[in-house]
């Protein structure tokens, strides 16, 4: 069983930067691939990034390319998104999670969330 737990949320001004984690645990991490998603209130959970198993490989959502950055450790079995110049579009819920491709039935195990508010 993989459990993930998201950290590093909070309330920003525009233009602020924050750095999202997710420590995973319960599986062999390095073997993964990963991805962070997000859920604004009354929207539907959207892609946001996703990185490969030896990280070599990332993709983006067109809204935050050129903004965010994923990345991973699998010696310390993290997963990262580095999210630069935050818009307040970008108030969402963010979770991370396990598996591959830009829709959410691609992925097998969730975060609980956190909460990234970011104040125009």
């Amino acid at each position: 069983q993989v459990q993930l737990v998201e950290s590093g949320g909070g309330l920003v001004q525009a233009g602020d930067s924050l750095r999202l984690s997710c420590a995973a645990s319960g599986r062999t991490f390095k073997y993964e691939p990963m991805g962070w998603f997000r859920q604004a209130p009354g929207k539907e959970r959207e892609f946001v990034a996703t990185i490969s198993d030896s990280g070599g490989a990332t993709y983006y959502a067109d809204s935050v390319k050129g903004r965010f950055t994923i990345s991973r450790d699998n010696a310390k079995n993290m997963v990262y998104l580095q999210m630069n110049n935050l818009k307040p579009e970008d108030t969402a819920v963010y979770y991370c999670a396990v598996g591959l491709g830009v829709e959410v039935d691609f992925y097998d195990y969730w975060g609980q969330g956190t909460q990234v508010t970011v104040s125009s």
